[in-house]
């Protein structure tokens, strides 16, 4: 459960979303295609952007998932 405590009055889930906000605020708030980067801003290119920036901070991160649509978009795994 992502709400388990961490330290002090922080959750685990408090302390992914302060880590994730920053990036996903930079994608809601730029021409993507503008950032370095993202020149090419394909799912799969802003999902391998993404995980560029969340590993470091979230070393088990797993994977990222883009959805396009309902039915399309991609998973990356971080395998090249």
């Amino acid at each position: 459960m992502l709400a388990k405590q961490v330290s002090g009055s922080w959750t685990l889930q408090t302390l992914i979303k302060s880590i994730v906000k920053p990036i996903i605020n930079q994608l809601d708030h730029y021409y993507q295609n503008e950032m370095e980067g993202l020149e090419n801003p394909t799912s799969e290119n802003i999902a391998k952007w993404i995980w560029n920036k969340l590993k470091p901070n979230l070393p088990e991160l797993g994977r990222i998932e883009i959805k396009e649509t309902c039915t399309s978009g991609c998973i990356f795994r971080g395998n090249d």
